[in-house]
This record gives C-alpha cells, structure tokens and sequence, in this order.
C-alpha cells in the first residue's frame, strides 16, 4: 500500500496547471487558465454552496413553500387541518352506522320475510357424569 504524506498530499493540490482553450483553424489561444486542483476544489464547492442557497432562498421567500407536502408554515392552520380530520372521520363512523341501524329496520319491514332459520343438527358428545 502507498502511504500519503500530508505534505506531499497539498503538494499535489498546489501544483499548478495550464488550461488553454485554442481555435482550432487559427491554433490562436483564444483563453488561458492557470489552476490548481485546490483552486478547482474550492470553485467547485463556491457553486455547489450558491446553488443550494439561492435554491433555500426561492422556497423560503416565495409562495413555492405552499407546494411542499408537510411544509405547512403555520402551526396554527395545521392543527385546526387534523381537528377537521378527526371530526370528518367520526362523522363517517356515525353515518356508516346510521346506514347499518336503517337497513336493519328496512329488512325487519319489508314484506313480511322471515329469515329463515338455521336448523342445522349439532352432534354434541354427551360428558359421562358419575359419582364418585
């Protein structure tokens, strides 16, 4: 295994490179750059760190927020949100309910139909009782 120094490490980083961007017909160097990895480094990262930033900043600044799911900015109209969920779910338990009792009374008048009974023969071991 190689081992690094940490000398050698920033020696690398510091090294400076040449970037030269030619016409190709002309071979004139139209742009020169002179880099190092270090400075590509932080250019790299200097970009990465304005993008997420002005990315924060359109969310947070503008109506963008209201589109976020979970993202509600005001505690207070989230909790009234789950107060008239709760209440819509027990008014769907009473109807539900309401529904089921109707029926009930529905199949009890109608027409005089009698549900016909279940006369199924049970086989029912009889227990040997003695005394002792």
């Amino acid at each position: 295994m190689v081992r690094l120094d940490a000398g050698s490490t920033l020696k690398r980083l510091r090294n400076r490179y040449r970037l030269v961007v030619m016409n190709d017909d002309t071979y004139e160097e139209v742009v020169t750059f002179k880099l190092s990895r270090l400075s590509v480094y932080i250019m790299l990262s200097t970009i990465f760190v304005l993008l997420v930033g002005l990315t924060v900043a359109l969310i947070v600044f503008t109506p963008l927020k209201y589109y976020i799911p979970g993202a509600s900015s005001d505690y207070k109209s989230a909790m009234e949100l789950r107060q008239l969920k709760y209440r819509v779910d027990q008014l769907e338990k009473q109807d539900a309910l309401r529904v089921q009792y109707i029926d009930g009374i529905k199949k009890a008048l109608s027409d005089g139909k009698t549900i016909p009974l279940d006369t199924t023969k049970l086989n029912v071991p009889k227990e040997d009782i003695s005394n002792d």
